[in-house]
């Protein structure tokens, strides 16, 4: 499997209605660039596999309480899944197979997991995009369970999420009701990628960092800051046609923008150089 192949994959996968996108699917493509030689076939057999074993661990009545604790017992007891703690911004966290193998991961990729653990044994659970903390809840209506896969199923109550947020900002942060929404599979696939832009950039590989924004602007093809970041990653490599179709194509979508100075200045460049 080569780059292009793998980006392929990607792009169909996420080309179907929302409800259609197999998300683990999608995921283990989004590693494929980085690791062409894994089989996804083989990471979504994995999860059959504790499928089959979680199920002969269930308890007769299935209240959604008890299934959680045998959900976590199974993923954190037996299997032995946690959040990365000690190196929280390695990209391997972000990366499926990586998670799997490891058992080492962040709230959103763990999420992940036990997403589509639970999935299998007809308990399934959505994504909640809190700020700063991803989260799960069980797919029933009206319910106010949250479970926090990052810290070994930790169920959460409303109450809690407050908490949870003020920690992550270390100040009081209202609650607001969006924050605890559910988000849909093209937002949980990019806010991944948005994960391995931010830790690319910060390591300052920009050709990865860029595949990662290319990836993101497949899944919402006009989000202007994505386009603006590519744009800007374009130029720092020197591809100079895409930096200036990007960069103006930001202004247009948003010629009010604070750094409406700093792109025209960058776009005059350009002109010049062409």
């Amino acid at each position: 499997m080569n780059f292009s192949s793998a980006r392929q994959y990607f792009e169909q996968q996420i080309q179907q209605p929302d409800e259609h996108i197999d998300l683990a699917k999608a995921a283990l493509y989004i590693a494929q660039e980085e690791y062409p030689n894994i089989d996804p076939e083989e990471y979504l057999n994995a999860f059959d596999t504790m499928a089959v074993e979680l199920e002969e661990r269930l308890p007769s009545q299935r209240y959604p309480l008890r299934v959680i604790q045998s959900i976590n017992q199974y993923l954190y007891d037996d299997l032995g899944f946690a959040g990365n703690q000690k190196d929280y911004y390695d990209p391997r966290n972000s990366f499926l197979n990586n998670v799997i193998d490891r058992r080492l991961g962040i709230p959103i990729t763990l999420a992940l997991v036990y997403m589509e653990v639970s999935r299998r044994i007809d308990f399934p659970t959505v994504g909640v995009g809190m700020p700063g903390h991803f989260l799960i809840r069980p797919d029933i209506p009206d319910t106010e369970i949250f479970i926090d896969a990052f810290n070994f199923g930790e169920v959460m109550f409303p109450q809690d999420c407050q908490e949870r947020l003020n920690q992550v900002y270390q100040q009081p942060v209202p609650l607001q009701p969006e924050f605890l929404a559910t988000v849909s599979k093209k937002q949980f696939l990019a806010r991944i990628l948005a994960n391995l832009k931010y830790i690319y950039l910060n390591q300052q590989e920009l050709e990865k960092a860029l595949a990662a924004v290319e990836r993101i602007l497949l899944l919402f093809p006009g989000a202007a800051l994505e386009l603006r970041d590519r744009g800007l990653l374009c130029y720092e490599l020197r591809l100079f046609a895409q930096a200036a179709n990007d960069l103006e194509t930001y202004l247009i979508k948003a010629p009010q923008a604070e750094d409406a100075v700093t792109i025209r200045q960058i776009l005059s460049l350009l002109k010049r150089m062409s």
